[in-house]
């Protein structure tokens, strides 16, 4: 049966360097559709387009009666078509790459699903009139493609044999419990949006019931805690003298946390505008990225073993 896959594959040998550009390629785009949901929402675009999977009833783009919102809002949906071919380019470089690295091609393929049911909520997002939690929910999915796409790129970095642990038990639990506060810190941050200042459109969009001060002072007890984990997971990997490259991940996680709380406080003290807000979910974005980082640095794979080959009976020698 044709199978257009693995006719690439046998004219078209990627480098290894050429696959974790590929798997960076689809990061990037991951961080960048966060940046650009998050720019619909603060210009007022939520609902630019009313319906979903068309734009309008009888169009499938905006109408100039839409204005702006209807553009910025159908821009970034078409930004999905970019991220999808970035991920494309990674599934396709994994497949082809000799060897085949079936792991980073798992790992393409579940990007493109985590794309494609962001998609869908999406669009109940823009059914349901910007309920909060929906968005919220709609957030929290773009940052779990952000999850699968830096254990790509990382992946692609390392062999396919099994993972060895380079640090004892407890330090490695210690980094998964700081990913987990980062989590929990993110989602904090996402009910502080849907009670705050840019519920995404003008009309009269419902917003989270529960003070919206107290929903900060949530988000930033999270930090606090977050903060001081970042802390104690720098001192632990500096006294076990874990991998150079784990400790200097942690002192980044710890240096763009202090970043986004810094501007968080300033966000909160002027009254959220716009490009603070925009500049804090890039923020957030990265938080993320730099606590996942820690724990894949805890670890390393070596190549996978080549199979062993039969031995040769003086038979096939001779028939040879």
């Amino acid at each position: 049966m044709f199978n257009p896959f693995s006719q690439l594959a046998e004219r078209w040998h990627p480098s290894a360097t050429t696959v974790r550009r590929a798997a960076l390629a689809a990061l990037v785009m991951s961080v960048v559709i966060v940046v650009t949901g998050g720019a619909v929402r603060l210009t007022g675009s939520g609902l630019g387009c009313r319906t979903w999977p068309t734009c309008t009833g009888d169009s499938v783009t905006p109408t100039p009666a839409m204005g702006v919102h209807g553009i910025i809002e159908f821009t970034n949906r078409m930004l999905t078509y970019v991220l999808c071919a970035a991920i494309g380019w990674a599934i396709l470089a994994a497949r082809c790459a000799k060897p085949w690295r079936r792991s980073l091609t798992r790992l393409g393929w579940w990007q493109f699903w985590v794309v494609m049911s962001n998609a869908v909520l999406g669009g109940i997002t823009v059914l349901v009139k910007l309920n909060p939690y929906v968005v919220a929910c709609h957030m929290l999915s773009a940052l779990a493609l952000v999850w699968v796409a830096v254990l790509t790129w990382e992946r692609a970095k390392e062999g396919d044999g099994p993972p060895r642990p380079l640090v004892t038990g407890p330090v490695r639990q210690l980094s998964h419990v700081l990913v987990a506060a980062t989590g929990a810190l993110v989602v904090a941050g996402t009910l502080v949006t849907g009670a705050g200042h840019h519920p995404g459109d003008s009309s009269d969009v419902p917003r989270v019931p529960i003070s919206y001060d107290r929903l900060a002072q949530l988000h930033t007890d999270f930090a606090c805690v977050t903060i001081g984990l970042s802390l104690a997971v720098i001192f632990v990997l500096a006294a076990v003298k874990a991998p150079p490259a784990a400790r200097a991940r942690a002192r980044e996680l710890f240096v763009v946390l202090m970043a986004q709380g810094l501007l968080g406080f300033v966000q909160y003290f002027t009254d959220a505008p716009e490009l603070l807000v925009g500049i804090h979910m890039l923020g957030a974005a990265l938080v993320w990225i730099a606590a996942l980082r820690i724990p894949l640095a805890l670890r390393t794979r070596d190549e996978e073993p080549a199979a062993a080959l039969p031995a040769q009976t003086p038979q096939d020698t001779v028939a040879a």
